[in-house]
């Protein structure tokens, strides 16, 4: 390639977001993508991660083929994404459906988080991982012709870059550097979560088929097995964000530790099977869940800067479709850099094609990730209003049977989203810039 100077994009946070951007960037010789993590090593905490028929069709767009088999990734026996069940009689009131036409291997499947992260890894060169590496701040520098992004550590190193992607999670320290009224909020709810070896519960008839989810009158229960013979068990406590009491929870860290007695009791009058499954739980820990308002743009630092994941839509997992939203994320956004840099390119963009990629990123992506976050908030309320409200068996059923369809959240179609925004720019993407 005649071009010498490579088109530098880093990348802050070594997640799900960040590495499946790096994947598809390093696959252009004409980009030199790095990953900045704060972490000392890549050890991803948490427990299940759910990839709906979007997030398995890009894990394929990206290569990582492997993260689509039956020993890593759970399918419901009956191909349906979820069965929802009845909190104290066990019956099956509701089910999901795949609405359009899904290939068994796009199917929804469920993963022990740090089973998807190596499979992601695997795909990475190494020497493009950074370590240790936690954001300060980043600044623009003018030069004759050149500007360029200078990125700062906590560590006092620093790197020069032309595109920043902020991929560093739901407390972004990039995205609240640019906004610093950014920050995530508790909903009220925090998430009892735990893995474990599935051999403890194969005595409980049904639950290692299905991904359940049973649902009460002031909280749910979800259960499912996960890749590899493991299975997991979430519960879940409600309360007031703003309680002027306060609440037990409201000064919980994330993976922190739970207690399995607290657990069984808020479930005390539940079905034996769920009581079961609890009882099979070996540990517990704490997930609080947050939320943040959606950005007004998701463009900063001179039209050089933008974020990936959760550093976008701080939405608090809501559907199970964080790790979906993350994927579609990350190759929207090197389908934008392609779009202006295509491979074989002999130079690469100045301030102007990178500020039409990140644009075309945007509107690929917001319209969309807002409308998550807006049903999600709605949620929330709708949550929080409920509490301490007497609802009946019949009210609940119906609940149940109404709630909204989420195929519109796990089916989108990332590339046909990233071709109509490119139209609405007036110009048509060629074959290889509309697919990586």
């Amino acid at each position: 390639m005649p071009e010498t100077t490579p088109l530098r994009v880093a990348i802050v946070g070594a997640g799900i977001a960040g590495l499946g951007a790096a994947i598809a960037l390093q696959k252009h010789d004409g980009i030199d993508v790095q990953l900045y993590e704060r972490a000392h090593q890549l050890q991803e905490i948490g427990a299940s991660i759910a990839l709906g028929p979007n997030g398995m069709r890009t894990l394929e767009r990206l290569g990582v083929h492997e993260a689509l088999e039956d020993d890593v990734a759970f399918r419901n026996k009956s191909g349906r994404p979820m069965v929802y069940r009845h909190w104290k009689t066990n019956e099956v009131v509701s089910v999901d459906h795949h609405r359009g036409k899904v290939e068994y291997r796009h199917q929804t499947a469920r993963y022990y988080r740090p089973h998807l992260q190596q499979a992601l890894l695997a795909h990475i060169d190494p020497s493009r991982i950074h370590t240790g590496k936690a954001f300060a701040a980043v600044e623009e520098l003018h030069h004759q012709g050149d500007d360029t992004l200078l990125v700062s550590f906590a560590d006092g190193s620093t790197v020069t870059a032309d595109v920043l992607l902020g991929a560093d999670g739901i407390n972004s320290a990039v995205r609240r550097s640019f906004v610093p009224s950014s920050a995530p909020k508790w909903t009220g709810w925090v998430a009892f979560r735990s893995v474990f070896d599935a051999k403890l519960v194969e005595h409980i008839p049904g639950v290692l088929e299905e991904a359940n989810h049973w649902w009460g009158h002031d909280r749910t229960f979800f259960a499912s097995r996960l890749g590899r013979d493991l299975f997991t068990v979430v519960g879940g406590w409600h309360g007031d964000p703003d309680a002027h009491a306060g609440s037990p929870y409201q000064a919980s860290t994330w993976n922190s530790d739970g207690d399995v007695a607290v657990l069984r009791e808020y479930y005390k009058d539940w079905h034996p099977v769920v009581r079961q499954m609890i009882d099979a739980s070996p540990y517990t820990r704490l997930y609080p869940n947050t939320f943040a308002s959606s950005l007004e743009s998701w463009v900063h630092g001179g039209g050089r800067v933008t974020y990936a994941g959760d550093a976008a839509h701080a939405h608090g997992g809501a559907f199970a479709a964080g790790g979906s939203l993350a994927l579609d994320d990350a190759y929207a956004f090197a389908l934008a850099i392609f779009h202006v840099y295509p491979p074989g390119s002999a130079h690469k963009p100045g301030e102007a094609g990178i500020r039409t990629a990140l644009g075309l990123y945007e509107q690929t992506r917001k319209a969309h990730t807002d409308r998550v976050l807006s049903t999600v908030r709605e949620g929330n309320k709708k949550k929080v209003e409920s509490l301490g409200r007497t609802e009946t068996d019949e009210q609940l059923r119906r609940r149940m049977s109404d709630r909204a369809d989420p195929a519109w959240i796990h089916e989108h179609d990332v590339e046909a989203a990233f071709a109509q925004a490119v139209e609405r720019e007036g110009k048509t993407p060629t074959a290889e810039q509309a697919r990586l």
